[in-house]
């Protein structure tokens, strides 16, 4: 939530120089895009003009269907997000699985429609059964796409911060971790500051040295500004 425009434009930049080739969309954070849908378009054509993406996601279902639309109509490519959305987490009791039940499942497939309707390309599904993945991937003609929303769909996320095990104070239950790349990162750490301590580091190899040649004169000018 407290993550703003320019900070997402920032990372969107480095992302872009990182895969020059690389089909790249534009996450939209809190208050981008829920004032208006002129704030929605203006922001979305910030992120293509200033970093570059091919594409914008945002969250919400029917309640943001105009900007949806506003932004399509725009002429720019535009990905759906429903089930749990965090930036708006407090209105759905918190981090939790949606759509569990057949009466929020119901709300979730009309959602669906009606994104598509509106003129996303595509749509992210997170945190919902597979049952309700594989009806929703089944009923409409655009990508479906899952974070933890299981596999019978058109293609899967993670967050790279949550597979490598960058992030160690929670671990949603839909992740599987590839690395624990934080407890290499913190031993990294604690080695570095010991041999700091016990002056172990820095040693002579990891020194710039004076010029042979003028090791003389280099002295020599020591001597003459010492106080």
């Amino acid at each position: 939530v407290p993550v703003t425009m320019e900070e997402c434009i920032t990372c969107c930049k480095a992302v872009r120089r990182g895969a020059p080739n690389t089909f790249c969309i534009g996450d939209m954070p809190f208050m981008s895009y829920q004032i208006s849908d002129e704030d929605a378009v203006y922001n979305a054509g910030r992120f293509l003009k200033e970093a570059d993406m091919d594409a914008v996601k945002l969250e919400g279902g029917r309640r943001v269907i105009t900007r949806i639309k506003a932004i399509a109509d725009a002429g720019i490519l535009v990905m759906g997000h429903i089930g749990l959305t965090p930036q708006s987490s407090g209105v759905l009791g918190g981090f939790k699985a949606q759509g569990r039940d057949p009466k929020s499942a119901r709300d979730l497939i009309m959602d669906a429609r009606a994104i598509e309707e509106a003129g996303a390309f595509a749509l992210l599904l997170e945190a919902v059964p597979p049952e309700l993945t594989e009806f929703i991937t089944k009923d409409l003609s655009i990508p479906v796409y899952s974070i933890g929303a299981g596999a019978p769909c058109d293609g899967q996320l993670l967050i790279c911060g949550d597979m490598l095990g960058l992030f160690q104070a929670f671990t949603p239950k839909f992740v599987k971790k590839y690395a624990n790349v934080a407890e290499v990162e913190t031993e990294a750490f604690k080695r570095y500051i010991e041999d700091v301590k016990t002056g172990k580091f820095p040693e002579d190899q990891h020194c710039y040295h004076i010029l042979p040649e003028t090791a003389e004169e280099y002295q020599k000018m020591l001597e003459e500004l010492k106080r």
